[in-house]
């Protein structure tokens, strides 16, 4: 896993060298992004498996390597194939903007469902929180939490 620190640098938690912001890969030891577990994705400094600090600058480290702002594949699959006609799984990801047009959508769908375009407007949001929840279900950890978390991919 990378990330952009505070030091203002990026390091691939494999081997700690500073590697560009997004790469898919470290271009030193070529290991792909947000799979490994030996140094801190703030400093580069290396860490051991169950450390839960980095000791050369404090940043935190969980199950060996360190993923700041985690968010939960499995919760947001959850929250966008049960309640993602609202965009509950938006604001979860912190996807704001997304997430208030399919609140509205989601609202103005179920007040006026005895209408035909607002009720075409609850199940376009349904149908779109329900395939949300199925993509974020069917990527492995490390792509959800480069598309999804740390990147910026409002919709599918």
């Amino acid at each position: 896993m990378t990330s952009t620190g505070s030091t203002g640098g990026t390091f691939c938690t494999q081997c700690g060298t500073s590697v560009s912001p997004g790469a898919a890969a470290c271009t030193s030891c070529g290991f792909a992004m947000h799979t490994g577990r030996n140094n801190c994705w703030n400093c580069g400094a290396h860490t051991a498996m169950g450390q839960a600090v980095c000791t050369a600058c404090g940043a935190a480290v969980v199950g060996g390597s360190a993923t700041p702002g985690s968010k939960s594949k499995i919760a947001a699959g959850l929250l966008a194939i049960f309640l993602g006609g609202f965009g509950i799984h938006k604001f979860y990801l912190g996807y704001t903007t997304p997430a208030v047009i399919m609140l509205v959508g989601g609202l103005i769908g179920v007040c006026g469902s005895f209408l035909l375009l607002p009720g075409l407007l609850v199940i376009a949001t349904t149908v779109i929180g329900f395939i949300e929840g199925i993509i974020y279900l069917t990527k492995s950890d490390a792509e959800f939490e480069q598309i999804y978390v740390q990147g910026t991919r409002d919709w599918f």
